[in-house]
Formats: C-alpha cells, sequence, structure tokens
C-alpha cells in the first residue's frame, strides 16, 4: 500500500463499550491523510491554517469487519487517487494483527476558500497523488512477483 501510519488505540477513542466509537475512525483516518501530507513535504502549518484552497471531504464512509479496542496497534493503510480534475478519494485500510478490521473512503473536493467554488487541484496536491499512485503500484509489482 502507498502509505502506513501506525496508531495505537487510546481510551479516549472508545466508546461505554469498550471498543473504538464509530466517528473516531474517521478521525484516525484523517491523522493518517495528515501524516502522509507530511510525509511527502507538505507543510501542514502552512496546508490548512491560511490556504487559498480549501479541501472540504464531501463523502465518508467506514464499514466495520472487527471491533477494536483501547491498546490495539493499527495500521491505517492510506491509498489516495485522483477521481477527477477537481476531486480526489482516500481509501484506508486499517489493520490490526495482520486483519482489516475495518475499511473507510473519504471523498475531498478543492474548492477557492474565498468563493467556495471548485476549482482544479492545485500542484503540490497533484505530486502528492502522483507519489503515492507510483508507491501502490511499485507495492502491486512486488506482490505479484513474490506469487509467481
Amino acid at each position: 500500500m502507498a502509505f502506513n501510519y501506525n496508531r495505537t488505540v487510546h481510551f479516549q477513542d472508545t466508546d461505554a463499550a469498550g471498543v473504538v466509537y464509530f466517528a473516531n475512525v474517521l478521525a484516525i483516518c484523517h491523522e493518517a491523510y495528515e501524516e502522509s501530507l507530511g510525509a511527502s513535504g507538505v507543510n501542514l502549518k502552512e496546508f490548512f491554517s491560511n490556504p487559498s484552497v480549501a479541501f472540504p471531504i464531501v463523502h465518508a464512509s467506514v464499514d466495520f469487519f472487527r471491533p477494536m479496542f483501547c491498546g490495539d496497534k493499527l495500521i491505517v493503510r492510506l491509498m489516495p487517487q485522483k477521481v477527477g480534475v477537481e476531486k480526489f478519494e482516500i481509501n484506508y485500510e486499517i489493520v490490526v494483527a495482520d486483519m482489516v478490521v475495518a475499511k473507510a473512503i473519504t471523498r475531498h473536493v478543492c474548492i477557492d476558500a474565498n468563493s467556495r467554488h471548485k476549482r482544479d487541484l492545485p500542484e503540490q496536491i497533484l505530486e502528492w497523488l502522483e507519489a503515492n499512485r507510483k508507491d501502490a503500484e511499485n507495492m502491486e509489482r512486488r506482490k505479484s512477483r513474490e506469487v509467481i
């Protein structure tokens, strides 16, 4: 997968039943998104604090396969892809002990921060998407060679 984010489930992430509260899964996914941007050289302070463009989430969904508990060591696999000139989508797999416990999707649209109208993705995001696409393709090639 293109980018892995390691995260331990904290008590504050859980609900009264002791499992990760459903909305907190999206917060964890967003942490992985931020970490991926930072790892690719994006200045997060500038990106989120005073942008001329914004990338609001216009769709989000999560599918749960197994519960996650306080202390679980998560690997969040993040796979972003361009879905239009002004949109991108991030697919997430959340893994505990080599088992996929949840999958999530967030779809983002690029807008002008002042007018709130859609606009083309800026070069910095296109570079991030391209780098992740190449990493994912290289991983798939390695996997296919292992199978042979």
